[in-house]
């Protein structure tokens, strides 16, 4: 605790990056306070009524990265979510057009414009979304069936989302870590408090299994975040040298460096991909559910089916653990091009001891991506669906042949009966919030360490304590 107090000190010392860290906090106030204002013409009684019934949707996702402001239909109501989809198709973009491949080769000036790109890309985005959304609100009576009512929505949540965006462009450039990501964070953290109060009243009932309930809830929260810190600082250090080579009239000798591979290469977004694809039907429902009084139809026996497909579900933790692992390898083959790295290094000189450049040098590093991206993609199926079964449970009664009887296994065991529905507690932190909130931190305190160390200070904690996976 000492060491954590005297690296507050060190922060605030240091005149420049005093004013980045009370930047970045300013503009993250600016953040919440806009959460607070409410989009004109939205009639709040009826709003809440309705969202009881769409949480589980692809709305509740959005939810989710916009830090609440869309259960309240905020001007900020869609967050970042429109430039992190711009982001990813602009990632996605090279691959597929080699027209912007050539544009993403020309450095600096290449990514100016693309970035440019994705901020025009945004605007057109949010503009169609708020449309739908604007549209979603009048049907259900939340604003007036009017032209004028929806194009007020669509102009402001419009500008709120341009807005947000800015102010995470300007944290990145003139505060401390990634503007987007805090923004994420900020929104997420905020509901801490009040999952706190929830957990506290149950323990104040005097109840002495929810208090084991609890406990449990923490060990197991608190495990993954461990995990979550040690994966995502971990590095997979491939050995470079690169020969000795003359240029014009100067020499330049031989060097050893090391390439380093993430064992998580692709961060947070399958998962956010997968949970995106599987909300999908409940949205679908919910905008066009059966006739009232039908249930023979094909169209009512799928609703009837997707009622019960979400979270804790074995049907739903198949499909939703196969996703996050076919996004895993998916996401990593279109972000790491081994042919691309195994060519660049041919072309300055660098190559793997043992392996000669070119194709052998692309086979290899395909070889140690595909183990990593495996063991990857196990730990991001593990890290969202651990907190999903210990919230919602495990319907084992929905399995074929043996459902029934474990399901009264469990219900009859005490120590196991909230196996099949879960601890009770609407936590707020779910796997792909802590995924966001651990990687966030780690980010912020390595860019905050970094000038730390720049400045002589024994970085973050002290002598000897240095992060790992810094950025160097």
């Amino acid at each position: 605790m000492e060491q954590f107090l005297n690296a507050v000190q060190n922060m605030f010392k240091i005149p420049e990056l005093r004013k980045r860290i009370l930047f970045t906090l300013g503009l993250l106030a600016v953040y919440r306070l806009g959460a607070h204002i409410a989009a004109p013409g939205i009639d709040k009684v009826r709003l809440e009524a309705v969202w009881q019934d769409v949480a589980g949707t692809l709305l509740g996702v959005l939810d989710l990265f916009s830090g609440g402001n869309f259960r309240t239909i905020s001007v900020f109501a869609l967050g970042v979510t429109p430039y992190i989809t711009a982001s990813i198709i602009m990632q996605l973009l090279p691959v597929l057009s080699p027209a912007v491949k050539k544009i993403q080769e020309e450095g600096e000036v290449g990514r100016q414009k693309l970035n440019q790109w994705t901020r025009y890309m945004t605007v057109v985005l949010c503009a169609v979304q708020t449309f739908f959304v604007a549209t979603w609100l009048s049907k259900n009576g939340i604003i007036p069936e009017t032209w004028s009512a929806t194009m007020m929505i669509v102009v402001t949540l419009t500008t709120g989302t341009i807005f947000v965006m800015w102010l995470g462009e300007q944290i990145t450039e003139r505060g401390v870590g990634n503007g987007i990501s805090l923004l994420i964070f900020a929104g997420i953290v905020i509901g801490m408090p009040g999952a706190v109060m929830q957990i506290s009243e149950r323990v104040g009932a005097g109840d002495a299994m929810q208090t084991l309930g609890v406990i449990f809830l923490v060990i197991v929260m608190v495990g993954l975040t461990a995990l979550i810190v040690y994966v995502e600082s971990a590095r997979r250090n491939i050995a470079i040298s690169y020969a000795s080579r003359r240029v014009g009239n100067q020499t330049f000798s031989g060097q050893e460096t090391s390439l380093p591979l993430k064992i998580n290469m692709g961060g947070v977004i399958p998962v956010i991909f997968a949970s995106s694809v599987l909300a999908m039907p409940q949205t679908l429902f919910a905008a066009f559910p059966p006739q009232q009084g039908d249930t023979t139809s094909t169209w009512a026996k799928i609703y009837t089916f997707f009622q019960s497909f979400h979270g804790g579900d074995p049907y739903y933790e198949l499909v939703f653990i196969s996703l996050i692992v076919l996004f895993t390898f998916f996401y990593i083959t279109i972000i790491f091009n081994t042919d691309e790295v195994a060519d660049n290094l041919r072309k300055h000189g660098g190559f793997v001891a043992g392996i000669r450049p070119g194709a052998p040098t692309a086979d290899y590093l395909n070889r140690i991506l595909t183990r990593l991206t495996t063991v990857g993609a196990i730990y991001l199926a593990l890290v969202a669906f651990i907190p999903q079964i210990l919230l919602s449970g495990f319907r084992v009664g929905r399995l074929p042949f043996i459902g029934d009887n474990l399901d009264a296994f469990f219900t009859a065991t005490p120590g196991l009966s909230w196996i099949p529905t879960g601890l009770g507690y609407q936590f707020y932190f779910g796997g792909t919030s802590l995924l966001i909130i651990v990687g966030v931190a780690m980010d912020t305190v390595s860019q905050i360490e970094a000038q730390l160390v720049m400045r002589n200070y024994e970085g973050f904690l002290g002598a000897g304590s240095q992060l790992r996976g810094r950025r160097t």
